[in-house]
C-alpha cells in the first residue's frame, strides 16, 4: 500500500539520513556516561562538545550559551519559570501572547494559578502577528519576562521579534522566544534577534523526537527547576541523552549548511501548492500574513467544508492538519485561529499544509488533486 503524502513537517520531520548515520555509533559502541572520566566516558563528553558547538554555529553564540534539554517543551518551561523565580523579588508580572504554544501558555498559566504571577496575553492581528505597540504598554515596572514564539506553528506567521526584544532590553525586562518552529526554516541569529533566550525542538529540524536546547544569555540567570547533578552547566540536572544530542548537532549543522537553498525550495512548493489549490479551489482563503510567514507553511480555508472530516475522509492519501476538531457534534476551533478572529465558518475550514525537506513537486501535484476531488465531493 502506498504512504500517504506527507504534508505535516510543523508536526514533526522525519529523521534526515545524515543524522541517523551521526547517531548510529553512539547506539552500537558508544554507550559511556559523559561524566565518567575513563575512555568510554570521554567520547561521549566530546561528542556532547562537538554536537554543543553544533547548534550554537546555527544560533550563532556560544557554545557554552547552549543547554541540551529533552525538547522544546522543557526548553520554554526552564526559561520561564527559571526566570520566573529567579526575578520575582523585582516584579511578578510577565507578558506572553494568546497564540503560543501549550509549552509556554500553560507554564504562565501555572505560574498565575499556582504561584501567583500576574500574566499579560497580547492579542495579535488579523494576520496572527503581535503589535509592537501592544507589547510597549503592556510593560510596567513589575514585568520581568516577555516571552513571544519566533513563528507561529499554525500559521506560520513570523513575529516581529527583534523590535519586541529591543523594547524588553530598554526596559530591562528579560526577553525569550521559542523558536520551535524557525530552527533550521528561516535565520534565527540570537543577537540579531534580540533574545536572551531561545527554545529550540529537534523533533522539527530532522533530529529526533525527545532532544531539544535551550539559549542562555552569558548574562542571563535562571533557578534552576531541575535538581541533581550538575550536568548542563548546572542547569539540567540528568545524564545527557548523548545519542539523540549527536543527532541534534548534525541536525543544525545540516540546516545551517542549506539553510538558503533550503528556504527558496520550500517556498517555491508552498507557492505551487496555494496557487495550484487557489486555480482549483477558488472558494480558499489564506490564514496567516500573506508576506511574513515561514516559507514551508501554508495555512488556508476551505468556505462550507468541515476540516477535520475531509482529512479524515483522505488520510490514506493525504497528512495534514485541520484548524478544527469536532467532539460529540459540536466543533472545536483552534485558538489560534480564534485568537485571529476569523470567522467560524471560515475557522472551520482551515487545514494547515507545511512542506519539508523531502517533500516533492510530484507530491504537492498529487496533492492539490487529492484536495481538489474531495472538497468538491464535500
Amino acid at each position: 500500500m502506498k504512504n500517504p503524502i506527507y504534508l505535516d513537517y510543523n508536526a514533526t520531520t522525519p529523521h534526515a539520513p545524515e543524522v541517523i548515520e551521526a547517531m548510529l555509533p553512539y547506539l552500537t559502541e558508544h554507550f559511556g556516561n559523559p561524566s565518567s572520566s575513563y575512555a568510554y566516558g570521554q567520547e561521549a563528553k566530546q561528542a556532547i562538545a562537538r554536537a554543543r558547538e553544533q547548534v550554537a554555529s546555527l544560533i550563532n553564540c556560544a557554545p557554552s550559551e547552549i543547554v541540551f534539554t529533552s525538547g522544546g517543551t522543557e526548553s520554554n518551561n526552564i526559561a520561564i519559570q527559571g526566570i520566573a523565580f529567579s526575578k520575582q523579588a523585582k516584579g511578578r508580572h510577565i507578558i506572553t501572547s494568546q497564540i503560543e504554544h501549550p509549552a509556554v501558555l500553560n507554564v504562565c498559566r501555572y505560574l498565575e494559578t499556582e504561584h501567583g504571577f500576574s500574566v499579560t496575553y497580547l492579542p495579535v492581528d488579523e494576520f496572527g502577528r503581535v503589535r509592537v505597540i501592544d507589547a510597549e504598554q503592556a510593560i510596567t515596572p513589575q514585568t520581568i519576562l516577555i516571552t513571544i514564539m519566533h513563528a507561529n506553528n499554525e500559521v506560520g506567521t513570523i513575529q516581529p521579534i527583534a523590535q519586541i526584544a529591543k523594547l524588553a532590553n530598554i526596559h530591562g525586562v528579560i526577553f525569550h522566544t521559542d523558536a520551535a518552529q524557525s530552527v533550521g526554516k528561516i535565520p534565527t541569529l540570537v543577537n540579531d534577534l534580540g533574545a536572551d533566550l531561545l527554545s529550540i525542538a529537534g523533533h522539527k529540524l530532522y533530529a529526533p523526537k525527545g532532544v531539544g536546547a535551550l539559549y542562555i544569555r552569558t548574562e542571563t540567570s535562571l533557578k534552576k527547576i531541575l535538581h541533581g547533578a550538575g550536568q548542563e552547566h548546572g542547569q539540567r540536572a540528568g545524564t545527557e541523552n548523548v545519542l539523540e544530542i549527536v543527532g541534534l548537532g548534525t541536525a543544525c549543522e545540516i540546516a545551517r549548511n542549506t539553510l538558503a537553498t533550503a528556504q527558496q525550495t520550500q517556498q517555491a512548493l508552498q507557492d505551487r501548492l496555494h496557487h495550484g489549490l487557489q486555480m482549483e479551489l477558488p472558494n480558499t482563503i489564506l490564514n496567516g500574513h500573506p508576506e511574513e510567514r515561514l516559507p514551508n507553511t501554508l495555512n488556508i480555508s476551505f468556505l462550507g467544508i468541515d476540516s477535520s472530516k475531509l482529512l479524515q475522509d483522505i488520510l490514506e492519501k493525504l497528512a495534514a492538519s485541520a484548524g478544527s476538531a469536532c467532539h460529540s457534534g459540536s466543533t472545536t476551533i483552534s485558538p489560534v485561529l480564534q485568537a485571529m478572529r476569523v470567522p467560524l465558518e471560515q475557522a472551520k475550514g482551515a487545514v494547515r499544509f507545511s512542506v519539508g525537506r523531502m517533500t516533492t513537486e510530484a507530491e504537492i501535484d498529487e496533492a492539490i488533486k487529492t484536495m481538489t476531488i474531495a472538497v468538491r465531493k464535500s
